[in-house]
């Protein structure tokens, strides 16, 4: 075999139109050996000598695209001290763009006999492992252009590529669970119709099958298992996995695109599936252990564990944090993608215990000029001490708004004492976000996403049902704050099904006109349940995927409208927080951008936010009171909305704001269905909200409308208006 010296950068198997350049990092390694295979598995191993920095490299002048390799690193192995090389090993290089095969857990897998963790295995692992494919980095983007959609016009519909297309009717079978399948136009047309404008996608890094779930019959569904960080997941390609792989993947981006979807990526950079002291070897642990993990001070042979997996990656280490970064920019710059939400995110800013705001890896995202122009979103937590971060990232990031989920949800179960911070959390939670800097933008709100119960679960079951886990009904949250309205699971009484499907509504129309960036799990809108399983990490089955063919049509349009409601007026999607202010505008309103009702339609008092028996409010949103203004400078006007919120078990008699507001409004939507045929509603009258109801109003468009000059203040209504735009939150 021919070999040149080649290039300690860019590091990976990098194809130039004639030849491909090798380079991997390892201060760990004495000697390593590149290692190529054929399609019978036959292995040629080339020694590289050239080493700059630690990077190990060399360039082979005539290895093409689909050549399948791995390597093996010589070195000590000391486990107590942090060294664990073992040629013995092949190894799956950590910048690999694609990879072909499976691993099958077999002895040789392990650098230790199966019952003596302390002995040592020479066993040659190649035949049982997954390998690199050197791919072809060309590919025609047709003059792709990135939606580059503003997050407070964004809809995020988080999705997996094999759940949401396997069961699809329009969707051909040699595509169902694969990128072609995302990009075929029945799911693209799905998307537009709901209004989507980015698709957040499960994890498609490379990632493991754990062998206690294939021991009972299962398998990684969910995908947060990491292995490769720039390689598309082969199992969801449907064109091959010799790099073809790579190639369905950006056709899938480039569809989605042509039709104004953007790509989100959720990203799994806090571990790895090689798992604690016990795992096998299978890159990062054999290349180089201590820099890329994060190990115990007193006895380098275990893992710190910040995510319940085994081991935590070393955000302290250069080169680790090389890693996470090159690979962000690979999957911006080469794969088109849009942005990326960060599993575990609090992991990633851990410098030695503590979460750090001002962690290394929050700075090279700040500055670098490819990750810094992209969606980044947190979850703003993980499982070590101090971990629950929610409103605590960077200016730059958005979050996954865990308390908008538990305060959404407790408030249409009937919680008491929640009206406050529900209406914090509806209006943008500027308490979590405006401190820093931020907008309501930074909260991304949610009600069910994929770890936990569905959106018709959430209102069918009291209780989890994970039996088919085959862990004794111990994994999952216990605590899912839902409600089944009288019976567990499925019921015949026409009467709980129908407050059923209003709890839908209700959630989804909150979701959808609250401040901030709503996001829809995949098929919640068409009434998809997982028979009250809020943990299907191990369900790749029917019990998770998407049926098409049951799906609730009502539902889907109920969606579709408010989702289009939100689209069409600015006062839904706010990019500054409401600041309660009387202003004169020229062509708007003396009142303030919102104003809180009592439903008896007097203002509302200190005691009523957390009084134990208020469970209903109105929320006056001004039309024209939007603070900042648009791409070309325009103040902002839209109309002006009331939005009732009655989550009592009883009807409860509301009356509307005075004529000073506006001379009639149209009810645009009614969760309860018992006000759609009215006439315009005029103001001073009184509307009845049903049990656990939603009602928005829209100001009606007439001939002339009320004078809204400053000499019809507030203190002139007929009805008195409450000014408060911070209500006070629940303790």
């Amino acid at each position: 075999m021919k070999t040149w010296p080649g290039n300690a950068y860019p590091l990976g198997a990098t194809f130039d139109g004639s030849g491909t350049n090798f380079a991997i990092f390892s201060e760990a390694a004495h000697k390593v050996e590149l290692c190529l295979f054929d399609d019978d598995g036959n292995e040629e191993r080339v020694r590289l000598h050239e080493q700059d920095a630690h990077v190990w490299h060399a360039y082979l002048p005539h290895v093409q695209p689909g050549q399948q390799y791995g390597y093996r690193m010589h070195g000590d192995y000391d486990p107590a001290n942090g060294s664990r090389c073992n040629p013995a090993k092949l190894l799956l290089d950590p910048y690999a763009k694609a990879t072909t095969g499976d691993i099958d857990w077999d002895q040789s897998l392990f650098s230790y006999n199966f019952g003596d963790p302390d002995s040592f295995n020479d066993l040659d692992s190649a035949p049982h492992m997954m390998k690199g494919v050197v791919i072809n980095p060309y590919f025609d983007w047709a003059g792709d252009r990135k939606p580059g959609i503003p997050y407070n016009e964004s809809l995020i519909y988080e999705a997996h590529v094999k759940g949401l297309t396997e069961l699809h009717p329009d969707v051909p079978e040699e595509i169902r669970g694969t990128y072609a399948g995302i990009a075929h136009p029945a799911i693209v047309e799905h998307l537009k119709r709901l209004g989507v404008t980015a698709i957040e996608l499960m994890p498609v890094h490379q990632f493991v099958q754990d062998s206690t779930l294939i021991e009972k019959g299962l398998r990684n569904y969910w995908g947060y298992n990491t292995i490769s960080f720039l390689a598309p997941h082969a199992d969801y390609a449907s064109q091959g996995t010799a790099g073809q792989q790579v190639q369905e993947f950006k056709s899938m981006v480039r569809t989605l695109h042509a039709n104004g979807i953007e790509v989100i990526l959720d990203v799994v950079y806090n571990h790895t599936a090689e798992g604690n002291h016990l795992g096998p070897t299978l890159s990062f642990r054999g290349i180089d252990n201590a820099a890329y993990y994060r190990l115990e001070e007193d006895d380098k042979r275990y893992y710190t564990d910040y995510t319940g997996t085994g081991n935590s990656l070393n955000m302290r280490h250069p080169h680790s944090l090389q890693l996470i970064m090159d690979s962000l920019r690979y999957w911006v710059t080469e794969m088109h993608v849009d942005g990326f939400r960060f599993d575990l995110a609090s992991t990633l800013a851990r410098e030695l215990h503590d979460v750090d705001k001002l962690s290394t890896f929050f700075d090279l995202v700040q500055q670098d000029p490819v990750v810094s122009q992209v969606k980044l979103i947190a979850e703003p937590w993980d499982v070590g001490p101090g971990g629950y971060q929610v409103g605590n990232f960077p200016p730059q990031w958005t979050e996954w708004n865990g308390k908008y989920r538990d305060t959404v949800r407790d408030f249409w179960r009937g919680e008491p004492s929640t009206l406050g911070e529900f209406a914090s959390r509806i209006t943008g939670s500027a308490d979590l976000y405006e401190h820093s800097g931020r907008r309501p933008f930074a909260s991304i709100n949610f009600v069910t996403a994929h770890d936990g119960f569905t959106l018709r679960d959430l209102v069918s079951y009291n209780e989890k049902h994970n039996d088919a886990n085959g862990e004794d009904g111990n994994d999952g949250e216990s605590h899912n704050r839902s409600y089944n309205l009288g019976v567990e699971g499925p019921t015949d009484d026409p009467e709980i099904n129908g407050m059923r499907a209003r709890q839908q509504r209700n959630i989804i129309a909150t979701m959808l006109l609250s401040q901030g960036v709503p996001m829809l799990l995949h098929g919640d809108e068409l009434g998809r349940t997982q028979n009250g399983n809020n943990n299907t990490y191990a369900q790749d089955s029917e019990l998770s995927w998407v049926h098409w063919e049951s799906a609730d049509e009502p539902l889907i349009e109920f969606t579709r409208a408010v989702a289009q409601l939100r689209a069409d007026h600015p006062t839904f999607r706010r990019r500054r927080f409401f600041n309660g202010r009387v202003e004169e505008r020229p062509e708007g309103s003396a009142l303030p951008d919102i104003v809180w009702l009592s439903t008896d339609g007097t203002q509302m008092a200190s005691e009523d936010w957390n009084a134990e028996f208020v469970k209903s409010m109105g929320m006056f949103l001004n039309g024209n009171a939007i603070a900042g203004r648009d791409e070309r400078g325009e103040e902002i006007t839209d109309v002006s909305f009331m939005v009732y919120f009655n989550a009592s078990e009883t009807v409860v008699e509301a009356t509307l704001p005075s004529v000073e507001i506006t001379s009639h409004w149209d009810v645009v939507i009614d969760t309860s269905g018992m006000h759609t045929d009215l006439e315009a509603v005029e103001p001073g009258s009184t509307i009845p909200l049903e049990p656990r109801s939603l009602v928005v109003l829209r100001e009606a468009e007439l001939k002339e409308k009320p004078d809204h000059s400053v000499a019809a203040s507030v203190a002139a209504m007929t009805t008195p208006i409450a000014i408060i735009t911070r209500p006070p939150l629940g303790s």
